[in-house]
Order: structure tokens, then sequence, then C-alpha cells
């Protein structure tokens, strides 16, 4: 019985885990950890855009990677002034390091002056990023 108990309390647990982890994944929002830090065109390799930046680090096969660069892809060609910039993971240690990044994808919206003003871990929805954007100008 007791065996029972314990099998049902860890299902309970891993379920609760799983929902929450499914909710949170793809959100846009704020860091506290990374209030103020600035990139430069030189260190993402690309141009920034006029209003804002869409940054996606991606991994080679990261299936929601694709998907993220589409909605990224689809969100610039639409909103006028924002540029998005993809970095690969692998290729780019010393920037997974130094910006915490633990998963991809990973999304970080720049403003116009290249300080980080959003974050979102996970494949995001369209509607999320162009409400993100409009919080970055």
């Amino acid at each position: 019985m007791t065996g029972l108990m314990v099998c049902v309390a860890v299902l309970v647990a891993a379920s609760a885990y799983g929902v929450l982890h499914r909710r949170r994944s793809g959100r846009v929002r704020v860091r506290g950890r990374d209030d103020g830090r600035r990139l430069g065109a030189d260190r993402l390799g690309g141009a920034l855009g006029q209003r804002a930046t869409l940054v996606q680090f991606s991994s080679a096969f990261c299936a929601p990677c694709r998907a993220t660069r589409r909605v990224l892809g689809e969100v610039a060609g639409v909103v006028p002034g924002v540029a998005h910039i993809e970095i690969d993971a692998e290729a780019r240690l010393d920037l997974v390091r130094e910006l915490d990044i633990l998963k991809t994808p990973t999304v970080l919206v720049l403003d116009a002056d290249g300080r980080i003003v959003r974050r979102a871990t996970g494949q995001p929805r369209k509607a999320d990023v162009i409400a993100a954007l409009g919080e970055a100008v």
C-alpha cells in the first residue's frame, strides 16, 4: 500500500511540474539580471533594428528553433524598424555563458540602443512578441 501512495505522489508531482513548465515556456518576460545590459552589432554579427532587435539563440537540431525563426521573421517583416538576428548557440558559447542562455530557443528583445528589455525561453507566440516590441520602443 505504501508503494502505491509513493507512486501516486510522484505522478502528481511530475504532472504539476509538466503543467507549470508548459505554461512558462515561450512567455516573453522581464528578467532582472538583464537590466541595463547592452549588445552591439559587432557582438551580434548583424545590424540592430531602428526600433528594436529580436535576437534568437538556437541550435542545429532544435525543432522549436525552426518555428521560432519563422515567427520572428514574420514579425520583423511586418513591424517596421525591427531586425531579427539568429545566433548559433554552439558557435557562440562565450555569449551564451555571458547572457545565461540555458536552453534553445531563447529570444532576447533589444531596444534601439541594444539594451535587453525582454527575454523568452521556448517557442514564443507571435502576439506575445509583438506586444513585447510595443513595450521595447
